[in-house]
């Protein structure tokens, strides 16, 4: 007997061992991923905050039995006895039969499916959890599954365990008993892989960031500063000739010429670049000017009937009291209202090199996100090595430092370094790039290419071998994939909107893909069209738990009335075709 002891206590050591190199390898989300989500499922009762304790206990009882190979027959009898009742077939203890119920149903037919189903139903009902939470929804489900799946195995063993102990200990009518149990859970893991296939050929794959707790400058969110910013100027200042002679909306493409007698335009800084739009408001207007720091030209403006530019608030420099003048008899000269496009201390610039992941190293694209360097905005790409079955090697995932150029360095070229935004070049595609062609295929780089006046996201993909977790050739197999569509596309316009980071609502996604924007000045009212829209939002991108990629987008955020923010989203590698290879039972 003490024989068979050891024999079976050893068997099933090895067994452990097998069972946590799984746990290690392919079960890395802690349990508490379950926490953010709703605690039930209303339609079928399903409480998954309760699934996630019963893992955890189970779990526990696990490990239990690893260290019951210390103890005499009598103990481990009795441990035995608290996982099956040694007289029947039916589990007696309460956690296990708890879990078993909660998950299969009081019918006891395996429903994990159904329950599998409503979560995914339930997540992408709620589009704020998966970018909460940072999984898409057939991440979602298959890390789910997964954690589900290890823990029936868990449960399983406890039940081999027991009638093992049993059988040591003399009780030799248990072969049907045996043959029962490893039917059922043999049927129960045939039947919930073939519904994790189907669901995950179903669910979205997509995952985009939520706006933060709270909008933070260079944090959370940076801005293309001073590309076209409302403007005050006199007439007679946006004349070549110096005259009045015409109105305001004359000038609608022209240039700040000269500053006559020194009024206000000698009390401001000059626009140095284009002036557009010019319009008249108000013979008198009161101005408060930015601090000279600031990316802006006026807090607010008050004009002389009440009518207001801004938000009004105390002013830190004062204010100028500005009023329109009459030369000679015939002649008002008016102070109009216009937009300003200036280079000068303006942050309008995107990258336009290649950004590869580490192919050599077998690394491929994980995540990325948008980040300003030296006045000029990348979207910088998070990096890992791949790994067989679609897995990524965490302890390799890194972010691939950005070039770090200046516009103004030697050799440095505009239209093949870097974009330079303007007046009639500051357009950008709002696309899902994915290669279509073969799913053999993930992502290694991204670029942008500036085309008739349009920023243009574009792909690298490199094919590799799904089973081996390898790049094949990546160097001479690479593909580019883009929308290149450019005439047909449907713009997004953004109209008299305020500045993104003071509304109180959470951005949404309001963009379709193979649309496009322009950025643009905040409204005159809202805010003295002083502000660049969209904000770059630079959040990092990523899965909670770092996949390959089969596609990057770009796109649109925001809330009503407020100029949101252009941020990336990936697309993650749609692993439902490999679902028998990348299961661990």
């Amino acid at each position: 007997m003490r024989e068979d002891q050891f024999k079976v206590l050893q068997h099933f050591k090895n067994i452990s061992i097998q069972v946590h190199r799984i746990e290690k390898n392919y079960i890395t989300m802690d349990k508490g991923f379950l926490d953010d989500f709703p605690t039930s499922i209303h339609q079928g009762g399903i409480d998954l905050e309760r699934i996630a304790e019963l893992m955890v206990d189970i779990s526990d009882n696990f490990q239990l039995m690893q260290r019951m190979e210390k103890y005499e027959l009598a103990t481990l009898i009795s441990f035995t006895n608290s996982i099956t009742s040694p007289a029947t077939s039916e589990f007696s203890s309460t956690l296990i039969n708890e879990f078993y119920s909660t998950l299969f149903g009081l019918d006891s037919q395996y429903i994990s499916k159904d329950m599998l189903t409503q979560v995914v139903q339930m997540y992408e009902m709620l589009p704020q959890k998966s970018c909460l939470i940072q999984l898409t929804p057939q991440q979602y489900v298959y890390f789910l599954y997964k954690n589900i799946a290890l823990t029936e195995l868990k449960a399983y063993i406890l039940i081999e365990y027991s009638l093992m102990i049993r059988w040591v200990s003399g009780q030799r009518d248990l072969i049907d008993e045996w043959k029962t149990i490893r039917l059922n859970y043999g049927q129960r893991a045939e039947q919930s892989l073939r519904q994790l296939r189907i669901l995950s050929q179903q669910s979205d794959r997509l995952l985009w960031r939520c706006d933060p707790a709270k909008h933070i400058l260079n944090v959370t969110y940076d801005e293309v500063t001073r590309l076209l910013q409302g403007y005050v100027e006199n007439e007679v200042d946006l004349s070549k000739e110096g005259s009045c002679s015409k109105t305001c909306p004359y000038y609608q493409n022209t240039t700040s010429t000269a500053c006559f007698h020194q009024e206000f335009c000698s009390q401001q800084p000059q626009c140095r670049g284009r002036i557009y739009n010019c319009q008249v408001i108000e013979s008198d207007l009161t101005v408060c000017q930015s601090p000279w720091k600031s990316s802006r030209r006026y807090e607010y403006i008050q004009y002389g009937t009440g009518q207001r530019f801004g938000k009004q608030k105390s002013c830190s420099r004062d204010t100028n009291n500005v009023e329109s003048w009459r030369r000679w008899l015939f002649w008002k000269c008016s102070y109009c209202f216009c937009l300003c496009d200036d280079h000068y201390n303006s942050d309008r610039y995107f990258n336009l090199r290649e950004t590869v992941s580490d192919v050599k190293a077998n690394k491929v694209v994980t995540g990325v996100r948008f980040v300003k360097k030296n006045r000029v905005f990348h979207l910088q790409i998070q990096q890992g090595q791949l790994l067989p079955r679609g897995e990524i090697n965490q302890s390799t995932v890194e972010w691939k430092p950005v070039d770090g150029y200046k516009i103004d360095d030697t050799n440095i070229r505009e239209g093949v370094d870097y974009h330079s935004m303007n007046y009639k070049s500051r357009g950008l595609n709002l696309d899902e790039i994915t290669y279509t062609n073969d799913k053999a295929f993930v992502v290694t780089g991204v670029r942008f290419q500036a085309t008739n006046g349009r920023l243009n996201l574009i792909v690298l993909f490199s094919n590799f071998d799904f089973v081996k977790g390898l790049l094949i050739e990546p160097e001479s197999t690479r593909k580019y994939q883009s929308n290149s569509n450019i005439e047909g596309r449907e713009k997004l316009h953004l109209t008299n909107l305020d500045v993104p980071t003071l509304s109180i609502d959470s951005s949404q996604p309001l963009s379709k893909d193979g649309q496009y924007l322009e950025f643009v000045n905040t409204g005159m009212e809202q805010d003295a069209a002083q502000t660049t829209i969209p904000f770059i939002d630079i959040q990092d991108v990523v899965s909670n738990h770092p996949v390959p990629l089969s596609g990057i987008g770009i796109y649109y955020k925001g809330s009503l009335g407020y100029g949101g923010f252009v941020a990336p989203k990936i697309i993650s590698y749609d692993i439902s075709p490999h679902l028998p290879l990348v299961t661990m039972l």
